[in-house]
């Protein structure tokens, strides 16, 4: 699968591609500071080439679009963002919204819980018990235009659907966020491109199976670790599971 650096293409809106992945990593980058992500390449490659399979899935994993239309940011355990990738017409605000999930997921999991910033929903809001946690490490705004962060701590917390931790060997590895979708689809797509790069290994997790997968809401607010739903089409817990 070809990819082809987005900002090379910006006279032709990035929409004259080999493939409908347009490929930011070692590109997107203000400073030459890429060298500062200590994940592989190779494992960042893994990650990034899930999103194509993901956003194409007949599911269309519940979501608004057919193929969904995402941004997916990949930051490693220090936080450093490592890749920003996007398909097809991603709306531009969620690419920095993709690099605050891969942020959040990544900073509030560790070896013993795996946290999905789904399961940070309900505890987030005003009377829960993490209320104020979105406000705790800020988005550097400096870096919200397109072309620029790689390599560098950008910081963000979101607290919906969407980011996930990268587990390898049990230990937390990094984080993948994406964004594009409802909150319920980008969860979906985050949760299975990990599956399918095989980091998935959670220690144990607050979703259905002991995972960090979302739990949705029964009741009228969301409580403990749910989600609310997004849409009619919403995947349940155990199709988002399922996906080979």
């Amino acid at each position: 699968m070809r990819m082809i650096a987005c900002h090379t293409l910006f006279a032709g809106l990035c929409i004259a591609l080999a493939s409908p992945l347009t490929h930011a990593h070692s590109y997107d980058n203000d400073d030459n500071s890429s060298g500062r992500c200590t994940l592989p390449q190779g494992t960042v490659s893994l990650v990034e080439k899930q999103l194509y399979t993901v956003v194409n899935l007949g599911d269309g994993n519940g979501g608004i679009f057919k193929p969904n239309r995402m941004w997916a940011a990949i930051v490693d355990r220090q936080g450093h963002l490592c890749s920003v990738i996007k398909t097809g017409d991603a709306w531009p605000g969620s690419r920095a919204i993709a690099i605050a999930k891969a942020y959040t997921a990544n900073g509030f999991s560790n070896d013993a819980l795996a946290l999905s910033t789904a399961n940070l929903y309900a505890a987030t809001q005003p009377g829960g018990s993490l209320y104020g946690l979105n406000n705790s490490n800020p988005f550097d705004a400096r870096f919200l235009e397109q072309g620029t962060g790689i390599g560098r701590t950008l910081g963000g917390v979101i607290t919906f659907g969407g980011g996930v931790a990268l587990y390898a060997g049990g230990k937390v590895i990094g984080g993948l966020g994406v964004s594009g979708d409802s909150a319920c689809a980008d969860h979906a797509i985050a949760y299975r491109m990990r599956k399918l790069a095989g980091l998935g290994g959670v220690p144990a997790g607050q979703g259905p199976g002991n995972t960090d997968n979302i739990i949705y809401s029964t009741g009228a607010s969301p409580m403990g670790f749910e989600h609310p739903h997004c849409f009619p089409t919403d995947l349940s817990a155990s199709k988002i599971e399922s996906v080979r």
